[in-house]
């Protein structure tokens, strides 16, 4: 009987023993999801959208008024500089020229009058001079013989300036028929024409448009709206490569030429323009499209790249309990400070700050020295100076063993994607890093900002905020 039982015990324990063991091996592991290391190339870019416009554009209006005529011009017509676009009626000012014709001519006729009025003034004082020298005219009529020749001569200045303006008058009427007659002011091709034949125009305080030309739409330009975020990394000569809806398929290309510095609200959102000169060779581009830009603030070609998920991967300790790993010991020695992501340098460790140091140029990919840029700068050149090297530290995972374990890094430029890797001594392109881990519970911590990582200190804007790095 004693056996029995022995044997039963003995049994028993076998059992729970093995049960066990298959229940442990039968629970769920968390899911470790990786991506690997890779050379390529990154372009940090900034989206915009703007609409495209001609180079030059000219508004080609009147100085006179009167009935539209005829029309030379329409539409996409291709015109010449001094080519006769449009004629308006000129019958009302050759009347006009018809008067002053008359104005002229009545205004001759009495300055000669005044002429020969002076000149029989001039004889009348003579005679009295000769009288008065021999005592027989009293001296009263010689100073009237006087007064009448002086009287004379004034009204004859004051006709000869009539006689001017009459003549000033009828030279006016006569550049505003040949006004009548509308020129294209350059070469270029109609892209508005604003009138119809027989519409009256009235010039009055401001001179009516009648056509708008595009100097030359084999070369462009794109305004777009830069956020108040990122204008301060605008500098001319940056690239940019948009699309627009009409060809989406095309991308177009430009460089930036000028970062205008007035601003823009709009629901109190501010931007600034920036100003980039488009080829358009193929005449594809027409002005008015709307264009969705990419302004390249920098590129690195061929380059040790990580995927930016890894750089935000931020373990905690459910993680590293589920996988039966001791958290390690640079985390604890950071206590309540936040993990994962990218390190805030302390000042002494932020090689940017230095600006004697050369940096790589951001626009052409060569080292270049950053200039340092003067307190009371006196020209527009010293704000649109070298932007300094992006450079940061941070911090990526890797799983060896079954194990979690950190890699420091120092990190350089980033697309959002992927995020160029300056030095690392363990990652290397083709090996793997941790992007996600998902728990067999509910409660993961592997997103920027979790609430119930323990070692990620306080968080700002609560449960899935933005954090720092380390």
């Amino acid at each position: 009987m004693k056996k029995l039982i022995l044997i039963l015990v003995v049994m028993t324990g076998v059992g729970g023993g093995a049960g066990a063991i298959f229940m442990r091996r039968d629970a769920k592991q968390p899911d470790v999801r990786t991506a690997d290391i890779t050379r390529g190339d990154i372009v940090d870019a900034v989206a915009a959208t703007g609409t495209l416009e001609a180079v030059t554009t000219v508004e080609v209006g009147t100085q006179v008024g009167g009935v539209v005529q005829e029309l030379y011009a329409d539409f996409n017509s291709i015109v010449k500089k001094g080519q006769v676009i449009a004629r308006l009626d000129p019958s009302l000012l050759q009347t006009q020229i018809e008067q002053q014709r008359a104005n002229v001519v009545r205004a001759e006729a009495d300055l000669e009058r005044l002429k020969i009025a002076q000149q029989d003034a001039e004889q009348k004082l003579e005679r009295a001079r000769t009288l008065f020298e021999k005592n027989l005219l009293p001296r009263t009529d010689l100073e009237n013989a006087e007064v009448a020749v002086q009287s004379s001569g004034a009204q004859i200045r004051s006709s000869e300036a009539a006689l001017s303006q009459a003549r000033s008058q009828l030279k006016t009427a006569d550049v505003n028929l040949g006004h009548t007659v509308i020129r294209a002011p350059i070469d270029g091709i109609v892209i508005s024409r604003q009138v119809e034949p027989g519409q009256t125009v009235n010039a009055g305080m401001s001179a009516p448009t009648l056509f708008i030309l595009a100097a030359d739409l084999s070369k462009m330009r794109l305004k777009a709206s830069i956020d108040e975020a990122d204008v301060g990394r605008m500098r001319p000569g940056q690239q940019v490569t948009f699309r627009v809806d009409a060809f989406p398929r095309d991308v177009f290309r430009g460089e930036v030429e000028q970062v205008r510095l007035q601003p823009t609200t709009v629901q109190n959102v501010v931007s600034y323009q920036t100003v980039i000169n488009v080829p358009n060779a193929e005449l594809k581009l027409k002005p008015g499209m709307t264009a969705n830009a990419n302004i390249e603030v920098s590129r690195k070609n061929d380059v040790l790249r990580i995927p930016t998920a890894a750089t935000r991967f931020r373990p905690t300790s459910d993680v590293f309990a589920a996988l039966h790993q001791e958290v390690p010991a640079e985390l604890q020695r950071a206590g309540g400070q936040r993990n994962g992501g990218r390190q805030a340098m302390s000042p002494d460790a932020r090689p940017a700050v230095n600006q004697n140091v050369p940096r790589p140029n951001a626009q052409q990919g060569r080292v270049a020295s950053t200039p340092r840029i003067a307190a009371t700068a006196t020209t527009i050149d010293a704000l649109f100076g070298p932007l300094p090297a992006v450079e940061t530290r941070g911090r990526a995972w890797i799983y060896v063993d079954k194990q979690l374990k950190s890699v420091p890094v120092r990190l350089g430029i980033t697309d959002g994607t992927y995020t160029e890797i300056l030095e690392s001594t363990d990652l290397d392109a083709g090996k793997q890093v941790v992007t996600n881990v998902t728990l067999p519970t509910a409660a993961t911590a592997t997103t920027p900002g979790n609430a119930q990582n323990p070692l990620m200190g306080p968080q700002r804007g609560g449960p899935g905020g933005r954090g720092r790095g380390f």
